[in-house]
C-alpha cells in the first residue's frame, strides 16, 4: 500500500510539474525520470526484504537503461519528480523528503571522508535544479531551492535559495495562500 501510494503521488507529480509530460498517462508511458523511481521503489522494497543482491541488480541495470545511480537503501518520499533521471545520483543513506523535485544532473552524494551516515538529508518542497551537488551529511531545509550548478557543502536553511560554488544564500521564498 506505501508503494502504490509512493507511485501514485509520483505520477502525479510528473504530470502536474513537467510541461512537456501533460497528463498521468504520457507520464506513465513515456517519462523517464518516473519509470526510474518506480524501479528504485522496486529496488528499495527487495532491499528492505534482506534480497541486497537482486535490489543491487536492479540499482545496475536502471544505472544502464535511465542513467540514474539511486541506491536502492536510500529513503525516498513520495511525490517525488525527477526530471529524466539523467545523470542523477543519489547515495545509500539520503533521505528525502515528499514533493521533491530533482532535474538532470543532480548528485546528492558524500564527500569521501566520512563513513556511515554520509549523505544529504533533503526536505519537504526542495528543488534542486540541473546540475546542483548536494555533499555531505548536511540537512537542506524544507521548501528550499538549490539553483543550477551549485555546489552545497553546508546546511541550507528551510525556504533559502542556494547558488554558486561554493553555494551561499541569495534570498528566501515567501509562502503566500
Amino acid at each position: 500500500a506505501e508503494d502504490r501510494r509512493s507511485i501514485t503521488l509520483d505520477i502525479m507529480a510528473a504530470a502536474l510539474r513537467s510541461s512537456s509530460v501533460g497528463t498521468a498517462v504520457n507520464a506513465v508511458l513515456f517519462n523517464r525520470g518516473l519509470h526510474a523511481l518506480v524501479c528504485y521503489r522496486v529496488g528499495h522494497r527487495l532491499w528492505r526484504a534482506g534480497r541486497t543482491g537482486l535490489a543491487y541488480y536492479m540499482q545496475s541495470t536502471v544505472s544502464v537503461k535511465y542513467s540514474a545511480d539511486i541506491h536502492p537503501a536510500a529513503r525516498l518520499g513520495s511525490g517525488i519528480y525527477l526530471n529524466c533521471g539523467g545523470g542523477v545520483v543519489i547515495g545509500e543513506t539520503v533521505i528525502m523528503g515528499d514533493d521533491v523535485s530533482i532535474l538532470q544532473g543532480v548528485t546528492l552524494g558524500g564527500t569521501g571522508k566520512e563513513a556511515g551516515d554520509r549523505h544529504p538529508k533533503v526536505g519537504d518542497g526542495v528543488i534542486l535544479h540541473d546540475g546542483a551537488t548536494v555533499l555531505g551529511n548536511i540537512k537542506i531545509g524544507d521548501g528550499a531551492v538549490v539553483t543550477a550548478k551549485s555546489i552545497v557543502t553546508k546546511p541550507v536553511p528551510p525556504l533559502a535559495r542556494v547558488a554558486g560554488v561554493p553555494a551561499k544564500v541569495t534570498s528566501y521564498r515567501e509562502i503566500t495562500d
